[in-house]
């Protein structure tokens, strides 16, 4: 009988706690080519030239260096734009499920955290 792998750390949504009714958390968004790839629960920021979402930089000057949501559903963006899913407003999440890039130190996750709060997005 063959084996499955299942990467249980990148299921759609798995980081969220509650969300508002409908879907009127999320929104759909362009995940920039470049950005690799990317789980569930990354951390996204937003190009302000270009209005794409990417991970999340602290070090950014181009907009995305504040959070402004959270993937709902793993992508690929290494080579090519990728349209997904992501929440923006009204929810509770798991922290601790929520990734960053590499490097990311404590207290650049709690400027995230406080800059997620502000659009309505708790982390528990």
């Amino acid at each position: 009988m063959p084996t499955l792998n299942e990467d249980i750390h990148n299921r759609p949504g798995q980081y969220l706690v509650s969300e508002a009714s409908g879907m009127r958390s999320r929104e759909q968004g362009i995940i920039a080519s470049g950005s690799g790839v990317l789980k569930a629960g990354a951390v996204l920021g937003m190009v302000t030239a270009s209005s794409k979402l990417v991970p999340y930089d602290p070090a950014g000057v181009d907009g995305s260096e504040t959070a402004v949501g959270i993937l709902f559903e793993g992508c690929d963006a290494t080579s090519a734009d990728v349209r997904r899913t992501y929440t923006v407003r009204d929810a509770e999440v798991h922290a601790e499920m929520l990734t960053f890039a590499n490097g990311t130190t404590d207290n650049e996750k709690s400027t995230a955290m406080t800059a997620l709060a502000a659009r309505g997005i708790i982390g528990r």
